[in-house]
């Protein structure tokens, strides 16, 4: 019923347009009343994003099986991808729905408030992972921003192509330049992408040979 709703939904936005279409119409093609409407979806601005809720779930799971050996940034855009797959799963559907949302302000203000979820949930897991680190949470909610910056771009992207080019190619293009920027290993605690270098501390006597200390150094950097 959930699918016939959705299906008899689009039907209508399509041929009457997205306003023109109330929820008596959507159940009347449906062939159902207006409380199984409303068993499945709680406004006419829900049927459009109906497996956006799934993803949520699944992606909050996905992030809280994690452990604390993985890099933090790679499992986000890991979770990131789960929502690629979502949209993947039916390119016909979505193309339409981005067709449908680019013309409906409410639609665009509705996929924005979807959009920051995902982001939310990525930004409190990598709170959690960057918690102890200077700057923790300021570093998890720029990275989470960053995700969900670089998911966008690609996801827009193919859905521009009306589905026809390799969204894989795209997302993993883009969250590779997330990765690159921003990862690391769990327990660095540098700033994101800063190369940490070494120190080298030697002791000599005052007054030793300049050649004597020079040689010392590279003793202790291991080049002799």
């Amino acid at each position: 019923m959930r699918d016939a709703l959705v299906a008899a939904a689009f039907q209508l936005f399509l041929e009457r347009g997205y306003e023109q279409t109330t929820v008596d119409d959507i159940v009347a093609l449906a062939g159902v009343g207006r409380r199984s409407f409303f068993r499945y979806f709680p406004s006419k601005e829900d049927v459009v994003f109906p497996d956006h809720e799934r993803c949520l779930t699944d992606m909050t799971a996905f992030l809280g099986a994690g452990t604390d050996e993985e890099e933090p940034v790679r499992r986000v855009c890991d979770a990131a991808r789960l929502v690629l797959r979502m949209y993947a799963e039916n390119p016909t559907f979505s193309v339409q729905r981005y067709r449908l949302t680019k013309k409906v302000p409410g639609l665009r203000a509705y996929e924005l408030s979807v959009v920051w979820r995902y982001e939310r949930a990525l930004a409190e897991y990598l709170r959690g992972r960057f918690a102890g680190r200077p700057d923790g949470t300021l570093q998890a909610d720029v990275i989470a921003a960053a995700v969900v910056a670089a998911h966008n771009n690609a996801l827009r992207s193919w859905l521009r192509s009306d589905g026809q080019s390799d969204p894989d190619t795209a997302v993993d293009h883009a969250l590779g330049y997330v990765q690159a920027s921003f990862g690391g290993s769990p327990e660095d605690d540098g700033a994101p992408g800063e190369e940490q270098e070494d120190v080298v501390v030697v002791i000599s006597r005052r007054g030793a040979p300049m050649w004597r200390v020079v040689r010392e150094i590279e003793s202790a950097l291991g080049r002799e």
